[in-house]
């Protein structure tokens, strides 16, 4: 047969402009586009031989091989899969033979966003290889014994030639002559960077100038029960750059409601609290072994960004460039389905590992907790998740919402919590006493920020969580000693008069039982420790609202009862007792911020003491 030319159909023509002018961000995508096509190749070669058909050269095994030659300027993809007919070469190469391709152009046409899934089909990135070359020519056999080779060549706008070409192997061979601005593309180091990030893990060797690149094999595709453990913690150490072994390993698949395989591990250390600052997230997005985007956006919730690893699915429609994920909606759903598996991942290992998980969540509880706050959707799995020590467990040991739940009796109503800086300082707190006359459990919250989580987690169980301090509890017994309820009501009524505008009320308490008194923030909805955070995120910031604390006092205390009889006789003297108990329970409390008057006071009625002596 004699050489054939041919003009590009108009859609063609049309898909080369955009191709070339605006469709990729960045030129070195043909790499990837060309290899993923000569990886379908492959496939389809190895398709062919599983299914008993005749094959052409059938001792050649399929793989790929790039050679480059900086001095010619050149740069040739070749591997050794199904090939093509001449026919083959005319639709998949000289017209648009996908509706879909037609579609996209269409969508383009009229300014809307594409919706449709090309990856894959050779035709389509093959055409983002003229944005570097200036000519390009495909020599192509095809995997039929009586089919003979061809050569396809094309100079980009225009159209192609097509002719006989004898003594060809089976396969493909792309060779690109370079334009005068995309040199680079010859230089074999250049090149195997390129292949190194999107092609690693192509199942099918890779070879650039006899050097075979892809190693790693992409385990996230085989069966897990045939991967040995010194196979994941190689695979860790390429794609997470971290020598120590992973904490966690979840490695899974899923078909409903998405084709979904993902091999997702856990770092020993929080690198955020090793002085890098913020981390972004080390998941890679696959489609087909081929990558589409490294440390994917949205795959997961921000405050999962510590997980490194590779998700794989067959269901994403991409761009034609595969640059960029077109269907949020979509996006959205591998999130909420990533998302859900990895939770109820964390949530068997909590049980079948406890002491591995304790590891984990001294390492990542603030992940967790950030995602209580931020997170509406998962905030109850989260919930499960989260461990504190608790007044009914030794120093050191930690319970989790579900076991304190089913340790609490009867008429006990809600998940009590205490705001402390350690233990001793929660054992020791005026707000503690009443739980502990009680004999009712109580959480003790060392993290500042765990307010922010009781406040967004709400309730676990259909249970209210309560911070100690706002809850509405009194005393089982009364205590012998204390002063009549009228006494007291006298005394609450004067201690006001007296304290004036440094406290909101001044009332008898009913829970406690060491403590002369206790303050209590009258905001429903602001605690001392959150304006203290709160101040602490923006110092320079506005003055917040000046805090109204109410003054609880002990009737059945020694201290109060003096004070009441000290009133009847130094009023001056009582007024400073007053005020001095007033400021011991905003130390106790946490809320004494200038302590300088309140030592003046203090060394002013210990002179007084003494003086006495």
């Amino acid at each position: 047969m004699e050489k054939e030319s041919h003009h590009f159909q108009a859609e063609i023509q049309q898909l080369l402009d955009i191709v070339i002018h605006s469709l990729y961000t960045d030129k070195e995508i043909f790499i990837r586009e060309l290899i993923s096509n000569a990886a379908d190749a492959c496939e389809k070669l190895r398709f062919g031989q599983s299914s008993g058909q005749a094959i052409y050269q059938p001792e050649i095994a399929p793989a790929i091989t790039v050679t480059t030659d900086d001095k010619a300027g050149t740069i040739t993809i070749a591997d050794t899969g199904c090939g093509m007919n001449r026919g083959d070469l005319v639709e998949n190469l000289g017209t648009i033979a996908h509706s879909g391709t037609k579609a996209f152009l269409k969508q383009l046409a009229e300014n809307k966003k594409p919706d449709i899934s090309l990856i894959g089909q050779f035709g389509v990135g093959f055409y983002s290889a003229f944005m570097v070359a200036k000519k390009v020519t495909v020599l192509t056999r095809s995997l039929a014994a009586d089919e003979p080779g061809w050569q396809w060549v094309s100079e980009g706008m225009g159209g192609y030639e097509i002719s006989p070409a004898a003594d060809l192997p089976r396969g493909t061979k792309v060779t690109l002559e370079l334009k005068d601005d995309a040199k680079e593309f010859a230089q074999a180091q250049t090149v195997e960077r390129i292949i190194q990030r999107y092609s690693s893990f192509v199942p099918f060797p890779i070879e650039l100038n006899g050097k075979r690149l892809n190693t790693v094999q992409a385990i996230w595709a085989r069966n897990k029960n045939d991967i040995k453990e010194e196979e994941y913690n190689e695979f860790y150490t390429f794609i997470g750059h971290d020598h120590e072994k992973p904490l966690f390993r979840l490695h899974f698949s899923a078909d409903a409601p998405l084709a979904i395989q993902a091999l997702l591990f856990v770092p020993q250390r929080n690198f955020e609290t090793l002085g890098m600052g913020r981390i972004d997230s080390e998941v890679n997005l696959y489609c087909r072994k081929v990558l589409i985007q490294a440390k994917a956006k949205g795959l997961f919730p921000d405050w999962l960004r510590f997980l490194k690893g590779v998700v794989d699915s067959e269901d994403l429609p991409l761009n034609i460039s595969r640059e960029t994920m077109q269907d949020t909606s979509l996006m959205q759903k591998l999130n909420k389905v990533l998302t859900g598996r990895f939770l109820k991942f964390l949530e068997e290992q909590s049980e079948k590992e406890p002491e591995t998980y304790g590891k984990f969540y001294h390492e990542y509880h603030r992940f967790l907790k950030e995602g209580v706050v931020t997170d509406f959707t998962h905030k109850d799995a989260l919930g499960k998740l989260l461990r504190y020590e608790s007044s009914a467990l030794e120093a050191g040991k930690s319970t989790s919402l579900a076991d304190y739940v089913k340790r609490m009796p009867g008429d006990q109503k809600e998940i009590y919590c205490l705001l402390a800086p350690n233990r001793s300082a929660a054992e020791a707190s005026p707000y503690f006493e009443v739980f502990k006359e009680r004999k009712w459990e109580v959480l003790f919250l060392y993290d500042a920020w765990d307010e922010f989580v009781i406040e967004h987690l709400h309730s676990f169980e259909e249970k209210p969580l309560r911070l100690a301090e706002k809850a509405e509890l009194n005393l089982s017994t009364k205590h012998e000693g204390a002063l009549s309820e009228d006494a007291a009501k006298d005394l609450a009524k004067w201690l006001k008069d007296t304290l004036g505008d440094k406290v909101n009320e001044v009332r008898v308490s009913q829970r406690l039982v060491e403590s002369p008194g206790v303050v209590a923030d009258s905001d429903k909805f602001m605690t001392a420790s959150m304006r203290r955070i709160m101040k602490a995120m923006k110092p320079d910031g506005p003055d917040l609202p000046a805090a109204k604390y109410d003054f609880e006092i002990n009737p059945a205390h020694p201290l109060v009862g003096r004070l009441n009889a000290m009133r009847q006789k130094d009023t001056a003297l009582a007024g400073s007792v007053a005020e001095q108990l007033l400021d011991n329970a905003r130390v106790a409390a946490g809320l004494l911020e200038d302590p300088r008057t309140m030592l003046s006071r203090l060394n002013s009625l210990l002179e007084k003491v003494l003086a006495k002596e």
